[in-house]
């Protein structure tokens, strides 16, 4: 039985065994293990890493983890991974200590694409290992995951082996917590952490939500209520312990308190009314709102409460050249890092340059050229490579590649004196279609544009 066949094979009673009792017990075994990982156990027990199959799914993860689409949030994305093709796509953003990414992942049919989902938090120390910060349960279609530090962060999603589609990813970022003033939001903010206070002899440790006296001064998370109390900074203060999170929320100058300690509160109930008591006697009423974490003392917690009011862009493009090969239209196109006329350049194409599209995003494509580079394109600057540029008579026999390079396999050699239409070009190749409607690479010739 030939090699493929095989893997073929074992992944089909690989997929029959999945929910068995046997699998059950082992993954109960090892249950530091993620999702992922769990997978890419039964493929090593199977023996399926030997394989081209399953050496390639581990190694496709592995390669969009080194090479992330990096994207600012929010973010909403049309993609296609093929079945036939072991392929992951790792995303790079950026999330602020107390903000929570939301994700929504939509599939045409979830049995057909089961999906790993796992997030990685990339150290301040280049040199350390990615820290696995969460994973989404199997078959999950929303996440949510809360930061507990500042950095940037890697999104991996990737199908099951042999599984794939089209997909459409939603990427928010928001607050963890509600906002401490009834009716305000966090544009009423207006003196942020870290700010000098007293000439410069100390720092602001929170920040100031300003609201007429008497405003309600709600729990911003559930908790207990540590204390009630007064101080000479603080005035009339309210401390609740954040449980879930690890932390005490600090509610300094009201006006009176409402909250009793000892307490049980839940979101929403009120602890206080606004007022300016404590240093802020010569100050408009305000609340000054702070976060303290054991082992790190102060925290900023304008990004817990932070609602951004950015929307998401939708698609806009044409989906439906999804997994295909387009070519460039335009006598120069720039592939940018980011799908912005403001982004990086990655590189500049010339007309009728052949990238394949992998997915889409507002008015963007993001596609691979066959060299493997990748980056953003304009939609408007990318056609079909469907309609014959010309055709180009060879007097010799021609090989047509699978790929551009002398050391891709042949797929099929045409006679000399054939006619063969030409579709587009990358470096010194040729895209065309062959006498069979196949569609292929041939080295171009001197001078051949």
């Amino acid at each position: 039985m030939p090699r493929r066949a095989r893997g073929l094979l074992a992944v089909a009673v690989l997929a029959s065994a999945g929910c068995g009792a046997e699998q059950s017990l082992r993954e109960a075994l090892a249950p530091s293990l993620t999702p992922h990982e769990r997978y890419a156990k039964r493929l090593r027990d199977a023996g399926l890493d030997s394989t081209a199959l399953g050496s390639g799914w581990i190694a496709a993860a592995d390669r969009a983890i080194a090479e992330p689409v990096v994207i600012g949030l929010p973010f909403r994305e049309t993609g296609y991974l093929s079945p036939t093709e072991t392929r992951a796509v790792a995303y790079r953003l950026s999330l602020r200590s107390g903000q929570r990414l939301a994700l929504k992942l939509e599939v045409a049919d979830s049995t057909s694409m089961p999906m790993f989902v796992d997030l990685y938090q990339q150290p301040v120390d280049s040199t350390e290992a990615l820290d696995h910060v969460a994973s989404a349960e199997p078959g999950a279609r929303v996440f949510e995951y809360e930061a507990r530090r500042d950095g940037a962060f890697l999104l991996r999603v990737q199908p099951e082996l042999l599984r794939g589609g089209q997909y459409t990813l939603t990427l928010e970022s928001g607050p963890s917590l509600a906002f401490p003033v009834s009716g305000r939001d966090s544009r009423a903010a207006q003196s942020f952490f870290g700010a000098a206070r007293d000439g410069g002899r100390r720092n602001h440790h929170g920040i100031d939500i300003f609201a007429p006296r008497g405003t309600p001064v709600i729990a911003a998370s559930a908790g207990f209520v540590r204390n009630v109390g007064i101080s000479n900074l603080g005035g009339k203060v309210v401390w609740v312990y954040d449980a879930k999170r690890s932390q005490s929320l600090y509610y300094a100058h009201l006006d009176s308190q409402i909250a009793r300690p000892g307490a049980m509160v839940n979101i929403g109930d009120t602890l206080g009314l606004v007022g300016n008591t404590g240093n802020a006697r010569s100050t408009p009423p305000h609340l000054h709102f702070g976060i303290y974490r054991r082992g790190e003392g102060p925290v900023d917690p304008f990004p817990f409460v932070q609602r951004s009011r950015a929307t998401v862009t939708p698609v806009l493009v044409d989906v439906g050249d999804l997994g295909d090969w387009v070519r460039t239209s335009a006598a120069t196109v720039t592939l940018r890092a980011a799908p912005a006329e403001s982004a990086m350049a990655v590189v500049r194409l010339p007309r009728h340059t052949v990238l394949r599209i992998e997915s889409a995003s507002g008015s963007w494509y993001r596609a691979r050229l066959p060299d493997g580079a990748s980056g953003w394109l304009s939609a408007r600057f990318a056609e079909r490579a469907q309609r014959p540029l010309r055709t180009e008579r060879r007097l010799e026999v021609v090989t047509v590649r699978e790929a551009p390079g002398s050391a891709s396999p042949a797929m099929e050699s045409m006679a000399a004196g054939t006619r063969v239409p030409v579709l587009g070009r990358f470096a010194d190749y040729l895209y065309v279609q062959t006498p069979g409607v196949r569609t292929g690479w041939m080295a171009a010739e001197d001078g051949a544009r």
